[in-house]
């Protein structure tokens, strides 16, 4: 694919830990060592005992990101990485082994053609 990067939208469903702020920093740093790029800095913020939690990945190819609803053992997760679709892959692997997801649906999306619109 002629692009300037992948990016993997996915809904995670049946998860576990979703609450636990740690659990998800811990994650996004294993997505990004399994996709092999350079962390540059996570960020999570956890909303209370019960509630969700969001965090990023910045990473130097782009970010990793996940947004939680414990209550529906839901997670909303972004992988967007520069030109590395195998990469992309392997982080989203990650998440799913973290977070112990029963069922995904994901979206492949290509970012940014080399041949831009006229």
């Amino acid at each position: 694919m002629d692009c300037r990067g992948t990016h993997l939208i996915a809904d995670l469903w049946g998860c576990e830990g979703l609450d636990d702020a740690g659990l998800v920093e811990r994650a996004l740093r294993e997505a990004a060592a399994a996709a092999g790029a350079v962390l540059l800095r996570v960020d999570v913020h956890g909303f209370g005992p019960g509630q969700g939690v969001t965090g990023v990945a910045m990473l130097a190819e782009s970010h990793v990101s996940v947004h939680t609803w414990p209550e529906h053992g839901y997670a909303a997760c972004d992988v967007f990485l520069c030109g590395r679709t195998q990469a992309a892959d392997a982080a989203l692997e990650s998440l799913v082994e973290s977070f112990h997801a029963s069922r995904r649906m994901v979206q492949h999306v290509a970012r940014g053609s080399k041949t831009p619109p006229t």
